[in-house]
């Protein structure tokens, strides 16, 4: 028997019985600790949402678990907080138009302008690229809880600038307190660095090959990035979609910052806010209102979620 055919057996020949025994057991294991986090997860979720069918005095006399030994179903929680009237009223239907009309510039804008940028930064040579690049990457590290004020005020009062004794105007007053313009311009204003990173990276793994014929071809900027460059980052522009509209969804510091008072443009994490009431004796409306609010991001997660994974790790290996 040579060398080489002795090796081969070593290497073909079955792993010992009790290292076939360990890796069956920790691979057993870790589907119990993942099925267990799982249910731990979901059960006050499915709590919340057996809550939303009961109505206001079973909710507030007895646990959720009992449904099952009684079960009732009632859709006025869903009734009235969708089409109720008067005072109390949430008015999730029109919070959820608000929350539209800041989830879908704040997430479209942000992705229009990276994309451009991160074509810039990945394929063209300019100066002062890297520390351009560098700059609005550490533009991360900005905490958005100490910008929020300054902002507002430049929304409000504007920027103005006192030298040689003349008043000069940096930033005019736009008036933007109250207005869902102001919620969505800041979402876009903070999105925009993530953004830029996240399609950087991940513009930068395409082929060269690809690019350099396209080039060859005279292929301008343009062609290619629109032809070329935007079909093959589909993933990376499907996940940064989806931070954005989770993230823009579930605020409730930018938008209670800069909406205030304004009930007409209040987003639905406002509204989520105040429906328990002054004293908090609604709290069983709050069950739909939640379900109610989880609909649009959970169906835009799923749509996407093919992408999510791939564009995650967008960039993380190279060559």
């Amino acid at each position: 028997m040579t060398v080489d055919t002795k090796t081969r057996q070593e290497t073909e020949s079955p792993a010992p019985l009790g290292t076939r025994l360990y890796n069956k057991l920790s691979r057993g294991g870790t589907k119990v600790i993942v099925w267990i986090l799982a249910i731990v997860w979901l059960v006050p979720t499915l709590g919340l949402f057996i809550s939303s069918f009961r109505s206001e005095s079973d909710i507030k006399t007895t646990g959720w678990w009992t449904w099952f030994s009684d079960p009732s179903v009632t859709l006025d929680n869903y009734d009235f907080v969708l089409f109720g009237t008067g005072s109390a009223a949430p008015g999730m239907g029109d919070a959820l138009l608000n929350s539209l009309a800041i989830v879908i510039p704040a997430t479209i804008i942000p992705i229009a302008i990276a994309a451009f940028a991160a074509y810039a930064f990945a394929w063209m040579d300019f100066p002062g690229r890297n520390w351009i690049f560098i700059l609005l990457v550490s533009l991360l590290a900005v905490p958005i809880q100490m910008s929020l004020i300054p902002l507002l005020q430049l929304y409000v009062g504007g920027a103005h600038l006192g030298i040689f004794g003349l008043d000069m105007t940096i930033f005019p007053d736009l008036d933007l307190q109250g207005t869902s313009f102001s919620v969505w311009a800041t979402h876009t204003g903070f999105g925009m660095p993530l953004a830029v990173f996240l399609l950087t990276n991940y513009m930068s793994t395409l082929p060269r090959d690809v690019i350099e014929s396209a080039r060859i071809d005279g292929g301008d900027h343009f062609t290619i990035f629109w032809k070329l460059i935007v079909p093959l980052s589909v993933p990376a522009l499907a996940a940064f979609a989806i931070f954005q509209f989770l993230w823009t969804w579930n605020d409730y510091l930018i938008a209670v910052t800069f909406v205030g008072s304004a009930e007409n443009v209040a987003p639905v994490t406002v509204v989520l806010a105040n429906v328990t009431g002054s004293r908090g004796q609604d709290w069983h409306i709050l069950t739909a209102a939640a379900f109610v609010s989880m609909v649009l991001p959970l169906t835009v997660f799923f749509s996407l979620q093919r992408y999510f994974v791939s564009g995650l790790l967008a960039g993380s290996t190279k060559g």
